[in-house]
């Protein structure tokens, strides 16, 4: 990513982390791989995204970027030659002495904050990452001064079908850096939680670890099914006879068609429980599913529908159900 992050996720410079987070989500689902297979444009689109959402998202490397310290990749952006050293003993200037071009040395400076003289021992001064020397290879402005931070979290979110997430499911994933991790979804994940990846983030500053992924999981909404914690409902329409003098009726499940058997009498609303059809992994672990019988009447007139109900008088104890209710 070359571009202002803040341009990128379209929020302003005064942004309030809730408003980045807002406008990450909207933009991730919006240019997420999985909804545009094959699309290169779109891929590199959420990974600028992502990429800015890293940035932004962390106080630290935010506030280093608002400060021109590092560039929209999180790079440290080169100081100026003959640049001021300031009161001489500050903490910039510290850095000043210990990140130098390839090639040229520094003198550690004086604890004490001076120019460092012949007697100078300035903090990890002659050590690196591991213990070797200043002039060795691999020594790091981390192992001199001895800052250790651990890396930044990043958050990323997965697409998955809704009996993806009943069943549980494994599924890939594609980092910025163009890396791809495995991701094991467990049955009954629900839309929005997240899962963490230890050690997946961005690495850690000097000896720290790394930082972990957090795998926003996003649950396709199913044409038939919803889930209700562990189990799953499904509205089933009726017709009048099957409610009233009872059916049996073949009902969708996440393992198949089965069939329902209607009870004679039944109100629109009612609940029939199938024991076990919810969600989870195995018969054991598994949630239930419930079928709503929603009463429906013919879609044109039906005349001796009509005349029947005309002539049909009914008894007193239907309206004490509204009653029961508060309608009435």
């Amino acid at each position: 990513m070359t571009a202002d992050p803040y341009q990128t996720l379209g929020v302003a410079r005064d942004a309030t982390p809730d408003t980045i987070k807002a406008a990450y989500r909207r933009l991730a689902k919006a240019y997420h791989p999985d909804l545009h297979p094959g699309d290169d444009a779109v891929e590199r689109r959420f990974k600028d995204v992502s990429a800015a959402y890293a940035v932004l998202s962390d106080p630290t490397r935010r506030a280093a970027f608002d400060r021109g310290d590092t560039d929209a990749n999180g790079a440290s952006r080169p100081r100026p030659q003959g640049r001021p050293r300031g009161d001489g003993g500050g903490f910039a200037d510290f850095f000043s002495d210990i990140f130098t071009e390839p090639g040229r040395t520094r003198r550690p400076r004086a604890a004490g904050g001076g120019s460092g003289g012949s007697g100078s021992t300035g903090a990890g001064a002659g050590s690196g990452i591991g213990g070797g020397s200043a002039a060795g290879t691999g020594n790091t402005a981390a192992g001199r001064t001895g800052i250790h931070r651990r890396g930044v979290d990043v958050t990323y979110t997965l697409l998955v079908e809704f009996i993806e997430a009943a069943r549980g499911t494994r599924k890939r994933i594609r980092l910025p850096e163009g890396r791809e991790l495995e991701v094991a979804v467990p049955a009954g994940i629900r839309d929005g939680q997240k899962l963490r990846l230890s050690g997946q983030g961005m690495p850690g500053f000097g000896n720290a670890e790394a930082g972990d992924a957090l795998v926003e999981v996003n649950v396709r909404p199913h044409p038939l099914f919803r889930a209700d914690g562990r189990d799953i409902l499904i509205d089933v329409p009726v017709t009048l006879p099957e409610a009233v003098l009872g059916a049996g009726i073949i009902v969708p499940t996440l393992d198949g068609p089965v069939r329902v058997a209607v009870p004679p009498g039944s109100s629109g609303g009612r609940r029939l429980r199938l024991k076990g059809r919810g969600m989870g992994a195995d018969s054991g672990d598994r949630g239930d599913m419930f079928v709503v019988l929603r009463l429906v009447l013919p879609d044109r007139d039906d005349p001796a529908l009509t005349e029947f109900v005309k002539r049909w008088k009914p008894p007193q104890d239907y309206d004490q159900v509204r009653r029961r209710a508060g309608i009435e």
